[in-house]
């Protein structure tokens, strides 16, 4: 998967545009935030980016998305690139893929708690707008490609990441709240999506080569 070059440069290149996407990635940030607040006071407070996952994932692609504002008036392929650069958009990428994908996967695993037919209020909520939103995430994660790299070394960070958030959810029962238990099926899918989440970043990021462009 990949995003067409005039979409991507459309929406990071411009000013406008970019400033639209960044406004809507905080949007989304605080609406998902809004589904965790009733359980945020059991979760231990250093806890809570792990905890949140969704706000987590839009919080770093916020962060990979800001690093084009010195960028803006050149094209994306000037945009810098480095190591730590290099991690931020890894780590972005891999986590809006993966929680992208677990929402619709965790949903349907669940079907009969959240499915109904689209004019059914708490379905609309509950499960289409849900699922067709965070399976927005998995597009959006495709456009970090176009300006950033990866490196062995960040991909191995992101996945032990995505595995150490893995085993606080359902080994220490901190997983998002859901309206069934999670069993084992669940816990399987979830770690099988770390993985192909981070492979799917090292198949889609260029690797950081010794002579990229380091920040202005």
């Amino acid at each position: 998967m990949a995003i067409p070059d005039r979409y991507a440069r459309t929406f990071l290149e411009d000013g406008p545009n970019l400033a639209w996407l960044l406004s809507v990635n905080v949007l989304a940030m605080l609406v998902g935030v809004r589904f965790y607040v009733e359980t945020l006071p059991e979760v231990p407070i250093y806890l809570w980016p792990l905890y949140a996952d969704s706000p987590a994932a839009l919080f770093l692609v916020t962060l990979s998305l800001a690093t084009l504002v010195p960028n803006l008036g050149r094209r994306l392929d000037a945009a810098p690139r480095n190591r730590p650069l290099a991690y931020l958009h890894t780590f972005a990428f891999a986590w809006l893929v993966k929680y992208g994908l677990w929402t619709a996967v965790s949903l349907n695993l669940g079907f009969g708690a959240y499915f109904g037919p689209p004019w059914d209020p708490d379905a609309l909520w509950s499960y289409w707008f849900i699922v067709l939103t965070h399976l927005g995430f998995v597009a959006e994660a495709y456009l970090l490609p176009r300006y950033g790299a990866t490196t062995r070394g960040a991909l191995a960070a992101t996945l032990f990441a995505l595995l150490a958030n893995d085993a606080l959810d359902y080994l220490f029962g901190f997983h998002p709240p859901l309206r069934y238990e999670p069993g084992l099926v669940l816990p399987v899918a979830t770690v099988g999506l770390s993985a192909l989440s981070v492979a799917a970043a090292a198949r889609a990021f260029d690797r950081l080569g010794p002579d990229d462009r380091p920040s202005a």
